[in-house]
């Protein structure tokens, strides 16, 4: 069980346990009330499937329409947006309410600070008592910045028995494997070559891409504390979080989730033309090229700045749903992809 990292979880002043018998929680300041605290979930993964249990109820929230999808151009050669459906489109797997709790906790807008200040400068402008006014504010300061921290973090327990434990520790060696990489990126646009002179102007490649860095890390969302480590794929204001029931994917401020049972992932090697200088040491140079060449390959003499080019064999990692969901993450270590494919392939189906 060496995904575990805690027994208790904090939330503002609240905190949680959980036994056998279900989940605690308690809170640590006066004034503050167990039902008036964040929701707790408790979720266990055995061999008998999923169980979902939880402290309170929590409305719904309204879904929102999705954006329009793009498309750019760069070198001549047009590019396709292959990052997949928008956050608005992924549904909901269903499982617990989970995605619902996390989206109303990343739209919660605190008023702590407006009404802090209003007390306070009353206070101010008072003479005589204004100080007990004043006084009163930063009382009711600390416990809004509380209430605030509890309201904007969902807390979620797992507990994971048997296969599914071991399953879930191997995903967690893969993504130490990754995280190792000293290169990770997330391809978000593709274009096919399809004439000569884009060849010749473009290295010789068959396809341009995109990509922006990406890192692997064992970080959960920030509206989440749970007491297991989280393997995540964070791409700029996106990122991919692994628990034990779900695939929880993250944009900007608003959350979806992917059943593993839906995940369909690939591995392969990729070759990838790069500028010299900066190149990662964990992966490997297979060729060299130039940024202009001619029909057999070879640098275009035409060209007087001619640099030439590197061409490095990476790992890619293709992650897609029938749902929308799509990934492409590349990583200077091919053993990298590798293993988190084969993972993620042998991922529990409940």
């Amino acid at each position: 069980m060496g995904f575990y990292v805690r027994k208790t979880l904090r939330s503002g002043p609240f905190r949680f346990t959980a036994s056998t018998s279900g989940l605690g929680v308690s809170a640590g300041v006066p004034g503050f009330r167990a039902g008036t605290g964040p929701r707790g979930n408790y979720v266990s993964v055995s061999a008998g499937g999923l169980n979902y249990r939880t402290t309170r109820a929590q409305s719904r929230r309204p879904t929102r329409a999705s954006p329009p999808t793009r498309t750019s151009s760069q070198h001549d050669v047009e590019m396709e947006d292959v990052t997949g459906a928008t956050i608005h489109e992924l549904v909901a797997t269903g499982r617990g309410d989970i995605v619902e709790q996390l989206n109303d906790a990343a739209a919660y807008r605190s008023w702590t600070w407006p009404i802090f200040g209003v007390l306070f400068l009353a206070g101010l402008a008072i003479a005589s008592w204004g100080w007990l006014l004043s006084g009163a504010a930063l009382v009711a300061l600390v416990y809004l910045v509380l209430r605030d921290q509890a309201k904007r973090r969902v807390i979620v327990f797992y507990d994971v028995e048997g296969a599914d434990e071991r399953w879930f520790d191997s995903l967690v060696d893969s993504t130490t494997v990754a995280a190792a990489s000293q290169k990770v990126w997330r391809i978000v646009e593709s274009g096919q070559v399809v004439t000569t002179r884009q060849h010749k102007t473009n290295a010789g490649a068959g396809n341009l891409v995109s990509r922006v860095s990406a890192t692997v890390t064992f970080d959960a969302p920030r509206h989440l504390a749970t007491n297991i480590a989280v393997p995540t794929i964070t791409a700029g204001h996106t990122s991919l979080h692994f628990l034990p029931d779900r695939i929880l994917v993250k944009e900007g401020r608003q959350y979806a989730d992917v059943a593993y049972g839906d995940l369909v992932s690939g591995a392969r090697s990729t070759q990838f033309i790069e500028a010299l200088g900066g190149l990662p040491t964990d992966a490997q140079q297979v060729d060299r090229t130039w940024q202009y060449v001619n029909v057999k390959g070879g640098p275009d003499r035409r060209y007087s700045n001619n640099p030439e080019r590197a061409v490095m064999l990476y790992g890619q990692l293709e992650m897609s749903s029938p749902g929308g969901l799509y990934w492409k993450v590349q990583t200077s270590a091919v053993s990298a992809t590798n293993r988190l494919h084969e993972s993620l392939r042998a991922a529990p189906r409940h």
